[in-house]
C-alpha cells in the first residue's frame, strides 16, 4: 500500500516567483527615479551692453590757488598789528606798522641834502654863463643833486616799507610775531601766511603705468574722448567719505615722472567758496577717463579664477545647458568686472550655484537673487531679464589700478 505525501515545494517556488517580483519592481521603481531627478536651479544675470564714463580713483591733496608769506622790507620794533588773525585780507590791506622814527629821520636828512645838492647845481649853472666856474665842477654839481635824489628815493621807499601790506587776498592765518617784537629784513620766518582759497587745487597721483594703459586705449579706439578732453570733469570725495558738491576741471599734467615713486602729478582746479576744502586735506579725486561703448559689467558673483588664475564665468545658453568660457577682464567698477573678451551681450551668467556646474549639464535659469549692482553712487537691483529698479547712472567709477585677467 503506497502513501501519498503532499509536495511543498510548489507553494516555495511560487513564493520565491513574488519575490523576486518584488526586487524587480523596487529595482525598476529605483531606476524610474534616477532617470527623472529635476536639473539643478541657478541663479542668473543677462547682460546688456552699456555705453559708460569710465572715472579712475586717486588720492590727493589741496594746495592754495596763491600763498603769499609776509616778510618785514625793513628791520624794525612791531608797533602795531592792524588785522584779525583767522579772517580775510584784500590785497593792499595794511597788516603790521613798525616804528618808523628813523626811517622819518633819514627821509628828512636826505630831503635836505637834496635842497642844497639842487641849490648849488643851480648856482654853477648860472656861473657858467659868465665862466665864473668850470665845466667839470657843473657837472659834479649836477651827479651831487642827481646823487641826492636817489637818496630820497631810497629814504622814502624804506619808510613806505615800515606799514607792511597784504601782497594777495586770502585768508590769513596767525600771526607769528606781536607788538614790540623786533623783524630784520631777510629774516627766515615769515610775520604772517595768505592763502587764497577760492579757487583751490588737487594735486592727485597717477601711476605712469595707468597712463601709458589708458593712452593705448583712447589710440585703439576701445575708449573714445569726452567732448571736452582738454577740460575733463573731476569730482571729488572727502576725508570722512562724503561727496563734494561742486565739480571741478582737470588743468594739466606734470610732464616727468617722479623716479621714487614713478607716478605722475595731476593738477586739477575746485571752486571752493564755502571754503570747505583747507590747504593739506587729504581727498580722492574721480577723474574721467574716457566713453566706452557696449560695455559689459558682469557681477562680481559670476567671474571665478581657475587654479592659473585666468578669469571664468558660467553661461547658460539657449538649450538651458552651461558652458565654460574664459573672459579678459580689464578692471574693477563697484561691485561688477568690465569684461572686454569672452562674454557677449545678452549672455546669461550664472551668479547662484555655481558649485553645482558641470561642462554641458543641464539646469534650470531662475532670476538670481543676489545681484545688487553697485556702480559709483547708483544701486542697481537686476533680475535675470535684466530689468532694473533703477536706471544705473553711465558714469561709474573704476579702480585706481587697473586689474587685467585673460
Amino acid at each position: 500500500m503506497s502513501l501519498s505525501i503532499p509536495s511543498c515545494r510548489a507553494p516555495l517556488a511560487l513564493s520565491c516567483v513574488a519575490f523576486a517580483a518584488l526586487l524587480l519592481a523596487g529595482c525598476d521603481k529605483t531606476a524610474s527615479t534616477t532617470t527623472v531627478a529635476a536639473a539643478p536651479a541657478v541663479g542668473v544675470y543677462t547682460l546688456h551692453a552699456q555705453t559708460i564714463t569710465l572715472t579712475t580713483d586717486l588720492p590727493g591733496r589741496t594746495t592754495p590757488w596763491r600763498i603769499a608769506e609776509v616778510r618785514p622790507q625793513v628791520s624794525g620794533v612791531i608797533q602795531k598789528r592792524l588785522f584779525t588773525e583767522g579772517t580775510e585780507v584784500k590785497a593792499g590791506q595794511q597788516l603790521y606798522q613798525i616804528d618808523d622814527a628813523p626811517y622819518r629821520a633819514t627821509y628828512q636828512k636826505a630831503m635836505a641834502a637834496m635842497n642844497t645838492a639842487q641849490q648849488l647845481a643851480q648856482r654853477d649853472e648860472k656861473l657858467l654863463i659868465d665862466h665864473a666856474v668850470s665845466k667839470q665842477q657843473t657837472v659834479d654839481a649836477e651827479a651831487v643833486y642827481q646823487q641826492a635824489q636817489a637818496d630820497v628815493d631810497s629814504a622814502k621807499i624804506n619808510l613806505q616799507y615800515t606799514k607792511v601790506y597784504a601782497p594777495i587776498s586770502g585768508h590769513i592765518g596767525s600771526s607769528a610775531v606781536t607788538e614790540g617784537a623786533l623783524v630784520t629784513t631777510g629774516q627766515a620766518s615769515p610775520m604772517a601766511t595768505v592763502q587764497q582759497l577760492d579757487p583751490i587745487y588737487v594735486d592727485v597721483t597717477q601711476s605712469s603705468v595707468d597712463m601709458l594703459h589708458l593712452r593705448e586705449l583712447l589710440a585703439s579706439g576701445q575708449l573714445q574722448r569726452s567732448s571736452a578732453a582738454d577740460q575733463a570733469q573731476v569730482s571729488l570725495s572727502l576725508e570722512d567719505g562724503s561727496k563734494y558738491p561742486l565739480q571741478g576741471s582737470l588743468k594739466f599734467s606734470e610732464v616727468s615722472v617722479d623716479p621714487t615713486t614713478g607716478s605722475v602729478m595731476l593738477r586739477a582746479v575746485f571752486p571752493n567758496p564755502n571754503h570747505v576744502l583747507l590747504p593739506g586735506m587729504f581727498v580722492h579725486a574721480q577723474l574721467d577717463q574716457g566713453i566706452k561703448h557696449q560695455a559689459l559689467l558682469v557681477p562680481e558673483q559670476a567671474v571665478q579664477h581657475d587654479t592659473t588664475g585666468s578669469a571664468i564665468a558660467w553661461v547658460i545658453g539657449k538649450d538651458d545647458k552651461a558652458a565654460l568660457r574664459h573672459i579678459t577682464t580689464d578692471r574693477t567698477i563697484g561691485n561688477t568686472w568690465l569684461v572686454s573678451a569672452g562674454l557677449n551681450d545678452g549672455d546669461q551668467v550664472v551668479t547662484e550655484g555655481v558649485q553645482r556646474m558641470l561642462p554641458g549639464i543641464e539646469v534650470q535659469p531662475t532670476a538670481a537673487q543676489n545681484v545688487h549692482l553697485q556702480l559709483g553712487d547708483s544701486v542697481v537691483l537686476a533680475d535675470a531679464a535684466g530689468n532694473t529698479g533703477n536706471k544705473p547712472s553711465t558714469t561709474v567709477v573704476a579702480a585706481a589700478s587697473a586689474v587685467a585677467g585673460n
